[in-house]
């Protein structure tokens, strides 16, 4: 009887070891790189089946922590990497891996009806004397050598840029005008590159929800046109991870 019940005792303990011993979390770190320019990948998303989840610095690197029955996978821009069992893996202090990073895996944009460029090009030529139009000043006239009069006090000056210095009104309404159609241009230039559709496809926000989200994150000219394709969808997963976190935070607080 003594031996039953010292071997039931021995089966239970190591059993419970063991139950721990499952439960013990360790930690996987490591790099990521693209794969065709060796470069580091900042903002990859870290996940495992146990749920957690992080992401990759400005180094590329990462730090997550695991069970010893979990398995993590790597996503960058809305694509995953097969599921790598964590004990299958020999170094878990430098697990690097490398992702093909193609541009291909952005949707193309399309854009209804006409083309972008020809639009733009054709405004460019309807309003080329606003687009091309400069404040007033006092500059050397284009007028041949020979047409020049002996004795003139105008010699070398653009009479036509004298007079409207003086023609403020006129000044203002075209300066206006050349701002509002270099206006209508840049955010014509957004709504090219920043559409439903890929934000749709990097977030899954459909309406209502989505049309907030593009206000808020909705990104200015000069920086969008600094911008690839990749760069974008960067820009928009980072964007949209600081407005569910900020989200968040808004319904946590009290009424």
């Amino acid at each position: 009887m003594h031996r039953s019940y010292l071997l039931i005792s021995c089966l239970l303990c190591s059993l419970f070891y063991s139950q721990i011993a499952d439960a013990q979390l360790l930690k996987v770190q490591g790099t990521v790189y693209d794969f065709f320019t060796k470069q580091r990948l900042d903002a990859v998303t870290i996940r495992t089946t146990g749920g957690k989840a992080t992401i990759s610095d400005s180094l590329g690197k990462y730090s997550i922590e695991v069970n010893a029955k979990d398995s993590i996978w790597f996503s960058y821009l809305t694509k995953n990497t097969q599921k790598y069992p964590v004990d299958t893996i020999t170094n878990l202090q430098n697990f690097e891996v490398a992702l093909y990073v193609d541009a291909a895996w952005l949707p193309a944009v399309k854009v209804k009806n006409r083309n972008y460029r020809i639009d733009s090009l054709e405004n460019r030529e309807t309003y080329a004397k606003v687009f091309n139009f400069r404040k007033p000043g006092i500059r050397l006239s284009n007028t041949s050598p020979q047409a020049y009069v002996p004795g003139s006090v105008t010699v070398g000056l653009d009479l036509d840029e004298l007079i409207n210095m003086f023609r403020f009104k006129r000044t203002r309404q075209m300066l206006a005008f050349q701002h509002r159609l270099l206006q209508e241009e840049q955010d014509k230039y957004i709504d090219h590159r920043f559409t439903k559709r890929l934000v749709t496809q990097l977030t899954g926000l459909k309406t209502p929800s989505l049309e907030p989200f593009m206000t808020f994150c909705r990104p200015a000219y000069d920086l969008l046109i600094a911008m690839n394709d990749i760069e974008l969808g960067y820009y928009i997963e980072q964007s949209f991870l600081i407005y569910k976190r900020q989200m968040s935070s808004k319904l946590s607080l009290p009424n």
